[in-house]
Order: C-alpha cells, then sequence, then structure tokens
C-alpha cells in the first residue's frame, strides 16, 4: 500500500476496469495515484514476487504471481503489490485487463505515512472479494500479518511466515525480506 494522492480525471468505473490506468487506483469513486514508494518498500516487493514464483514453479502449483495488477473489490479497483492467482483463475479468465475479483493470495506492503484503519480495511475488502489469504507486510516493526476469513497470524523477527490457505507449503524466514 502506498500514500496516494487524488486526481480530477473524471471516468467510469467501467471505463477504467478496461482501461486502468497506471500506477492507480480506483476508489470511492475517483482514480487515486499511488506514489511514495520506497527503496526498502520495492526491495521487499521484489523479495516476496520472486518467493512466492520460485516455490511455486518448484512446488508445481501453476499460476502466476505478479506486482501492481488490477483486482476488482466489492467497492474498488486496487492493486495489490504483490498477487498470486492460481491456475485455475488463470484458465477461467485468461488474460484480463482487470482481475474481476481480488486474486486468491496478494500481499501489501506498508509505508511510513499509511494509516494503520485504512491498511487493514483493504485487507477486509480483498478477503470480501475472493481473496483467501492476505499478507499484511510491517517493516517499521518487521512483522508479517497473515489474515484469513477465520484467523489473523503474526509472525516478527526471527520466526519463519508460513501461507495458511493458498501456495500450500510456502514458508519464508521474516528477516529475509527485511534485510
Amino acid at each position: 500500500m502506498v500514500t496516494a494522492k487524488f486526481t480530477t480525471k473524471a471516468t467510469s468505473l467501467e471505463e477504467f476496469i478496461a482501461n486502468p490506468t497506471e500506477n492507480a487506483e480506483w476508489v470511492n469513486g475517483q482514480i487515486v495515484e499511488k506514489n511514495g514508494v520506497t527503496f526498502q518498500h520495492s526491495k521487499i516487493q521484489s523479495r516476496l514476487d520472486r518467493s512466492w514464483g520460485n516455490y511455486m514453479v518448484s512446488s508445481e502449483q501453476g499460476g502466476e504471481v505478479c506486482v501492481e495488477v488490477p483486482c476488482r473489490t466489492n467497492k474498488q479497483v486496487r492493486r495489490p503489490d504483490v498477487a498470486y492467482i492460481t491456475a485455475d483463475l488463470l484458465a477461467q479468465f485468461g488474460e484480463f485487463e482487470t482481475l474481476p475479483q481480488s486474486f486468491p493470495l496478494l500481499a501489501e506492503i506498508a509505508l511510513p505515512t499509511d494509516l494503520v484503519e485504512d491498511f487493514f480495511a483493504k485487507a477486509q475488502e480483498y478477503l470480501a472479494a475472493n481473496a483467501l489469504e492476505v499478507w499484511l507486510v510491517i517493516p517499521k516493526v518487521k512483522y508479517i500479518l497473515v489474515i484469513t476469513q477465520t484467523q489473523c497470524l503474526r509472525f516478527q523477527s526471527g520466526e519463519v511466515a508460513k501461507t495458511q490457505a493458498v501456495l500450500n507449503g510456502f514458508s519464508i524466514p521474516v528477516d529475509e525480506l527485511f534485510v
């Protein structure tokens, strides 16, 4: 998740879904530019993308791991920092501009300027739109919160974070993301 700047460019939700604006989300009826990404945020995003992708290939679970790809929630169009789509969903939706639901597994990485209420609300928004598991990565305190429909687990420095519902068997030492 990144600091947002509201733009005045008018477009409908349908137009945004068909032609998503680069580096932007559709939030509360407005296009919101994503900005404020730091070097640390980018490093964590890259490491998590690479780790999920390598595990997906080695475990032969199929699908794709991607960054900043738009997906539809029940209210908005979001661009999760990292997302995993299963082989079944890829077969169902094929090549898409905007996934018409949340990705099954996704991660948002906090910036120091993010509001905690907004950060958690975004996770709940994803879960309400078919996400099975959301990772909230909080660099300042070296936490990874893994949230599903039924639980919220906290993994901290010195521990190993594990998937709970998607990309079965994946784990990563928390400190590997924050080096």
